[in-house]
């Protein structure tokens, strides 16, 4: 039997589902009011959409879904084609996790997702807030999955004191009281859209919000302080210097990164390794992949990661041997845009050569 909400809570969770039904949004991976939740597409959805936004992963969900109908196709699928295809959504872990847990569906659980949260969390890459939301919208569990929107909305509606990312706990206590027995993913992704379209990040629109009467964050003029900030860390900065190694026939030497870390399994141009000090001559003459004149690129090459930004100083330099050292392979310039480069070489790629993908 499912948990009797107070009266005021129900009152809450009826308004917003009211408005969600009027203005919910349209997105690829939601099912129409009435019809069956693929589970797929959920958890295809959910996986994209960390650390990314919807209108980033909308064509990158249908092109997935084009090539991959089924949980079965992708896990058939190459991890060089997965990682191709993933190419511009970033933080490549999860396109490795991506295929491992279709593989972990498809073969020990017969193409079917396990429908409540422990078994959901048993699989690669899906974590607590994955797979509360996957076990609310796929299969009507009465769960409280806490994304940034909810987050924001529970911390102006309540004015929750904690900071980021430590107010997540006490916004899902908070969530998890006004869900519903009844449309439990409704519910979620209602709270996700009035995050989204309402109760956005700056400047929310408070007048036609369905939590207008209730938010004490609108009430006390604060909606902008809330949810309370962290205190930002600079990120530090790394140096390194990348090769771009020509052949005669107009092949470029590349790698793959190893399968565990940064950019795992990515194809990559060599490099130095990436420190906080300048990289000198003799350290790059000796983290050179081959004997060419070398000659280094005006400019640098700039890139954010999560916890750190990377200058990259590109050396150009035509090989004397044909043979590619042992871990690298030739790769012709014209076919450098089938490989799954990350988005970082594509930037020292067009550094060189601004026309080549």
């Amino acid at each position: 039997m499912g948990t009797k909400l107070s009266s005021r809570d129900a009152a809450l969770s009826h308004q917003l589902l009211t408005w969600y039904d009027r203005y919910r949004r349209k997105l690829p991976w939601r099912a129409e009011l009435g019809k069956t939740v693929d589970p797929y597409r959920v958890w295809l959805s959910e996986i994209m959409l960390q650390q990314t936004t919807v209108t980033t992963v909308i064509p990158y969900f249908g092109a997935f879904l084009c090539r991959w109908p089924t949980v079965k196709d992708l896990a058939k699928a190459s991890i060089d084609d997965v990682l191709h295809a993933w190419q511009g959504l970033g933080y490549y872990a999860r396109a490795h996790n991506l295929h491992a847990c279709a593989k972990a569906v498809s073969e020990d659980m017969g193409g079917r997702f396990p429908d409540n949260e422990e078994a959901l969390r048993s699989l690669p890459g899906i974590g607590t807030y994955t797979a509360a939301a996957i076990a609310a919208i796929a299969f009507g569990r009465r769960c409280a999955p806490v994304d940034g929107n909810i987050a924001r909305v529970m911390a102006r509606l309540h004015t929750l004191q904690e900071p980021l990312p430590q107010v997540r706990q006490t916004a899902g206590d908070h969530a998890f009281r006004l869900t519903p027995n009844d449309r439990p993913g409704d519910f979620v992704q209602a709270m996700m859209d009035l995050g989204a379209t309402v109760c956005k990040p700056r400047n929310p629109a408070c007048d036609i919000c369905p939590w207008h009467q209730a938010c004490q964050a609108r009430r006390n003029g604060t909606s902008n302080a809330y949810p309370i900030a962290a205190a930002k860390r600079e990120r530090p900065l790394r140096h390194g210097i990348v090769f771009w190694t020509e052949r005669s026939d107009q092949s470029i030497l590349v790698r793959r990164r190893p399968e565990k870390g940064l950019l795992g399994g990515m194809a990559e141009f060599p490099s130095t390794t990436w420190g906080p000090a300048q990289v000198t001559e003799k350290v790059a003459c000796s983290a050179a992949p081959c004997l060419a004149q070398w000659r280094p690129l005006p400019g640098v090459v700039a890139h954010g990661f999560t916890h750190f930004r990377l200058e990259l100083t590109v050396w150009r330099g035509r090989a004397s041997d044909n043979e590619a050292p042992p871990g690298h392979r030739w790769c012709p310039v014209s076919q450098l845009g089938a490989l799954a480069l990350p988005t970082l070489m594509r930037k020292v790629a067009q550094h060189v050569e601004p026309l080549c993908l």
